[in-house]
């Protein structure tokens, strides 16, 4: 892997020998970056492809998916990503087109406005997934206070204030090279790679920005105690999180925890939880536990939906399990078990291209680097039982963790 930099816009090219290939552009900046303005970074998002100075919106829609390829885009509290997909030989046209977008594009009045409609009716379409929703309404309580606090999709009648200068100067002070980083993952030499992203610069007009390194922010202070929230609503299950504040992105214990939330709630079957609530129970169709990092702090969370009459025993066994980890260190045979298990999944899950290309973007823009695989692997193999309890006793305490159920 070659890891460059052009006018602060940090370059990291993985070769494959794939006919298809995938491309990133993240920018560091999202959610929390967008002021009182909420909704502003994720509708900037979706008018990235309604024309730039080149191109109008059925061009851009156009210039991939008329090759076979693909173009698409996300907002995160703290990134934004367009990324594309397309046979190697046209990786150049993918390259320039995410160049193109995150630098020239218009925002035109008319499009500003259809795209507001288009977003609002997203919005409400959450009231129909609360399984979704319950996600968002717990980092508003949790983060409660700061940037963090409010959803990516922003609220309705903040939306509906924004207006197309709002996004140009967002834009304009978001949108630099610096803040930026491209990744890519194909079948081709890295000094074509980045010829190409060299030319789209000149042809775009991209000028350099002044360089800055990643630190390590200061830790989040929240305002927010542990909490325990049940609102009603119409449905026919139950739906309930439990978690709390975690480690940020630059805590060297964040390892552990992301072994253990595997271990506790990931996608396989045989995950505690899953054990527990469906397979010896029956309680539940899906339970799962997850764990976001973000600059300065984090949040854990386990979620389950069940019939309305299994609610409290749902949530005493979720909390039986949390004892157990908090009272006893993993055995020998578990904890090797439980690396085993982590690191096939994430082999796994790494042959995906697309899933790569973001993860490396993710890793350039918050830490700088990328982590070889047999790094990665030795981090994981380097947990021990006792940084697994150490993360059970500091995260799991009863007193400390918060609860809101859709009931």
């Amino acid at each position: 892997m070659t890891i460059a930099d052009l006018h602060g816009l940090r370059i990291a090219c993985q070769r494959s020998n794939s006919p298809v290939a995938y491309c990133a552009l993240s920018i560091q900046s999202g959610t929390r970056d967008e002021g009182p303005l909420s909704g502003l970074a994720h509708f900037t998002e979706h008018l990235l492809f309604k024309g730039t100075a080149g191109r109008n919106a059925t061009a851009i829609n156009n210039r991939l998916e008329r090759l076979g390829g693909e173009l698409n885009a996300y907002t995160t509290k703290e990134d934004t990503v367009i990324h594309a997909t397309v046979l190697k030989e046209d990786l150049a046209k993918a390259i320039d087109l995410l160049v193109e977008m995150a630098f020239t594009s218009t925002f035109p009045e008319k499009e500003v406005e259809k795209e507001r409609i288009v977003i609002l009716d997203e919005i409400n379409s959450y009231k129909d997934a609360p399984a979704e929703q319950i996600f968002d309404d717990f980092e508003e309580t949790l983060f409660a206070g700061t940037n963090l606090a409010t959803p990516v999709l922003g609220y309705a009648k903040v939306l509906k204030k924004i207006r197309r200068e709002h996004i140009v100067d967002y834009v304009h002070h978001s949108f630099v090279p610096e803040r930026m980083s491209l990744t890519v993952m194909a079948d081709e030499s890295e000094a074509r790679i980045a010829s190409w992203i060299r030319r789209s610069f000149e042809k775009h007009n991209v000028g350099a920005e002044s360089h800055s390194q990643p630190t390590v922010p200061t830790p989040l202070q929240l305002q927010t105690s542990p909490f325990l929230k049940e609102i009603k609503r119409k449905g026919y299950q139950t739906h309930c999180l439990i978690g709390g504040p975690a480690y940020s992105a630059f805590d060297p214990r964040r390892n552990a925890l992301v072994l253990l939330i595997n271990l506790l709630g990931g996608p396989a079957a045989n995950s505690r939880l899953n054990t527990q609530l469906r397979e010896k129970n029956a309680l539940v169709y899906s339970v799962d536990a997850s764990y976001n990092t973000y600059r300065d702090t984090g949040c854990f969370c386990i979620y389950f939906g069940c019939d309305h009459d299994h609610y409290d025993r749902c949530v005493q066994l979720v909390h039986k399990e949390l004892n157990q980890l908090c009272d006893h260190p993993l055995s020998e045979t578990a904890l090797r078990a439980a690396k085993k298990q982590f690191l096939g999944q994430w082999a796994i899950s790494s042959d995906n291209g697309e899933s790569q290309v973001l993860a490396m973007g993710k890793s350039l823009l918050t830490h700088g680097k990328i982590r070889s695989r047999e790094e990665i692997r030795t981090l994981i193999e380097n947990i021990t039982a006792e940084d697994i309890l150490a993360v059970a006793q500091d995260l799991f305490n009863p007193n400390q963790l918060s609860q809101l159920a859709y009931i």
